[in-house]
């Protein structure tokens, strides 16, 4: 006969089978490959003394204890097993389809050539006291977030918040200071369904600031405008930055090609951001930084000369000139206004013929792909269809798909060249 709950101490927890040692906390997830009451069994003989799920399962071992979402259980679980970790932290939350990355690097930059120490966690890395760990999702899983928040000695953790990561309570018990939205663009359509499912998804974020926590909001963004009206109607503080009069840090005018700046006032208070990177779509996530970075105590001046200096981001805009032959741009665009945003930025950058490789994740959403393609050749003289990951996807399905695109565009000039290195080959 198992032994009452409260008498069994844990000495861990986990949410994978493989995972547990013996006096383990096993929750059972319905992940969306495997679910993980199939493996409470294996869990049990790994050594597992308390198991939570969500579905009624008698006849353990072991105590069962059954809730109503054993995802968002495992977040509160998660939280108190690891000493509410976000509440030690100045917490900074960005999310939206485009600029998460870029934003955090230049918030990380500016914070820490400023003396304020940054963990950061996103798509290329995370970085905690200073140690790159190598980085599976944007937004990693309960367990890993929280133990990541638990070793950071940082006095600022950025994170990266996908919609994936909201979607699937991975934050859940996380809460923030501060909460950026950048942009929203069909992107995950093919998990979120719609635009509405999506936005609605998203603002799960901003439900999660802490009481006294700001939402700095691109207000020239549709979505960023709903979002605005619904954090007003519940008394949320928010912090606007665009073009429009009633923006909290108007927007007033901007360069986007050689020597790019953009020019922000805020009660007559004007400042001038210079970017060593192009591109109106950086000039905006420049303006996000800033907007975070102004409600630390340092000085305009610190904030704005880390800008100047940024070093940029891996896979965004990278620029490899080569003496002679065309310049090669690596670009992380994976949706049609990424692409656009990308390929403008190369046009208005001097470039006279434009050659576009690019490809799509096999098993993703396959619903932007056509908008993708159109885009592309709006904006470059050749554009070639590769692959990027396969994923779960067949090569031959993902050919199939890059040739039926193709067809679909016979008045443009698109190319399909599923081995990636022979489409770089083709286009140098």
């Amino acid at each position: 006969m198992p032994k009452d709950v409260e008498d069994i101490s844990i000495t861990g927890v986990a949410d994978n089978s493989k995972e547990i040692k013996n006096g383990y906390l096993f929750v059972a997830v319905n992940g969306y490959k495997e679910d993980g009451h199939n493996y409470i069994k294996d869990a049990i003989r790994q050594g597992a003394s308390v198991v939570i799920g969500d579905r009624d399962i008698k006849g353990l071992d072991v105590p069962y204890l059954r809730v109503e979402n054993s995802r968002k259980a495992l977040g509160v679980i998660a939280k108190r097993f690891y000493g509410d970790p976000s509440n030690q932290k100045i917490m900074i939350g960005i999310t939206g389809t485009n600029g998460k990355t870029t934003t955090s690097f230049m918030l990380q930059q500016i914070l820490e050539k400023n003396g304020v120490t940054c963990s950061v966690i996103g798509t290329i890395h995370h970085i905690i006291n200073g140690n790159k760990v190598d980085s599976r999702n944007t937004t990693p899983g309960t367990m890993e977030l929280n133990s990541l928040l638990a070793a950071s000695k940082d006095m600022v953790v950025i994170m990266e918040v996908s919609s994936h990561g909201l979607a699937q309570y991975r934050l859940e018990g996380i809460e923030f200071d501060f909460c950026v939205f950048t942009n929203l663009y069909h992107d995950h359509l093919d998990f979120h369904g719609t635009m509405e499912d999506y936005f609605l998804v998203k603002l799960l974020l901003f439900e999660k600031l802490k009481h006294n926590g700001i939402a700095i909001i691109n207000g020239d963004d549709f979505w960023g405008g709903k979002l605005q009206e619904y954090l007003r109607k519940k008394s949320i503080s928010t912090y606007v930055f665009g073009k429009s009069n009633r923006s909290d840090l108007k927007i007033t005018n901007y360069n986007t090609a050689m020597n790019p700046f953009i020019v922000l006032n805020e009660n007559h208070d004007f400042v001038k951001i210079e970017l060593p990177l192009p591109g109106l779509h950086n000039l905006y996530n420049a303006a996000a930084a800033y907007s975070v970075a102004k409600m630390f105590p340092l000085k305009k001046e610190e904030i704005l000369t880390s800008l100047k200096q940024f070093s940029g981001v891996p896979g965004r805009f990278e620029i490899y000139k080569k003496e002679t032959g065309p310049t090669i741009v690596i670009d992380y665009a994976h949706t049609a206004d990424a692409i656009h945003h990308m390929l403008k930025t190369a046009k208005e950058s001097g470039a006279e013929k434009i050659y576009h490789i690019f490809g799509f994740q096999g098993g993703r959403d396959k619903t932007k792909r056509p908008e993708m393609v159109k885009v592309s050749l709006q904006h470059s003289d050749v554009s070639i269809l590769t692959m990027d990951d396969l994923n779960s996807e067949g090569i031959e399905v993902m050919e199939s798909s890059l040739n039926k695109l193709q067809s679909d565009y016979t008045t443009g000039n698109v190319k399909v060249i599923p081995d990636r290195t022979f489409a770089i080959q083709e286009a140098i």
